[in-house]
């Protein structure tokens, strides 16, 4: 079980493997109000930057799943040179259908909705880790700009249109499925460039290092393709937001 080599390949040296900078993320960890020692499962965790500076900078605790060996090697490294691997763990695991028990105060799935078959999906699923009043963590694109085609949409990484919405329309599945948004920390093109222009190098690098890999040829023509791509679909058609909810009044006291 484990994610295939090409993800290694592209964001092996990520820290943060969402188009979020660490600035960005550091602006959502004070958007919480974060109090010291509160628990946090975060699914499709990656590297384990989010709970590692929140743990160093909040005080809070927290489990991360992440069906990469890889990242979740380097997530158990980052936590260790941040001093608060007595605070945070890190497990190589499927996330989908994990379920955590006790329910903890934060419950986060940023940039994997995969993982629940979309937001729906993935809502109920955090939603089953989750205490009473507790935060609900959703990374999830969303269009800038609706595609004038399918054919824009696959180019931007979608399979079609439907597959994201307008942030409004967005912001609104989060009421209809029963949770109020109280916070949301979106990245811009730059934390869009930051994240696919690290994979070109990331890329360049291994490619210099390992010219006769199996994979060599996959990585030459991403190379020489997506650059071109991203200018002219992703950057210009798609964003990614964080949106944080709570349950809606009519479902339970806050």
């Amino acid at each position: 079980m484990d994610l295939p080599r090409i993800f290694t390949i592209r964001e092996g040296d990520h820290r943060i493997h969402n188009p979020m900078t660490a600035r960005k993320l550091a602006v959502l960890g004070e958007a919480l109000r974060l109090a010291p020692g509160s628990r946090m499962l975060d699914l499709a965790s990656g590297s384990g930057e989010m709970l590692c500076t929140w743990a160093r900078d909040h005080g809070i605790t927290g489990t991360g799943v992440d069906i990469s060996t890889v990242f979740t090697e380097q997530a158990r490294a980052r936590a260790t040179e941040l001093g608060v691997a007595d605070r945070v763990e890190f497990v190589h695991g499927d996330a989908v259908g994990h379920v955590t028990d006790p329910p903890v105060d934060i419950a986060a799935c940023i940039g994997a909705t995969w993982i629940g078959n979309g937001v729906a999906g993935t809502v109920e699923l955090l939603d089953r880790s989750l205490r009473p009043g507790g935060l609900m963590l959703i990374g999830e694109p969303y269009w800038r700009r609706t595609p004038p085609d399918e054919q824009t949409a696959k180019d931007s990484h979608a399979t079609a249109i439907a597959d994201f919405a307008p942030l409004p329309e967005l912001i609104g599945r989060f009421q209809q499925l029963g949770y109020d948004v109280v916070e949301m920390v979106l990245a811009d093109q730059d934390s869009w460039d930051r994240y696919a222009a690290a994979q070109w190098l990331s890329m360049r690098r291994w490619l210099d290092r390992n010219p006769d890999d199996e994979l060599a040829p996959r990585v030459r023509d991403e190379l020489t393709t997506e650059p071109a791509r991203y200018a002219a679909s992703t950057r210009e058609w798609t964003a990614p937001g964080l949106h944080h909810g709570h349950p809606a009044v009519d479902h339970l006291d806050l």
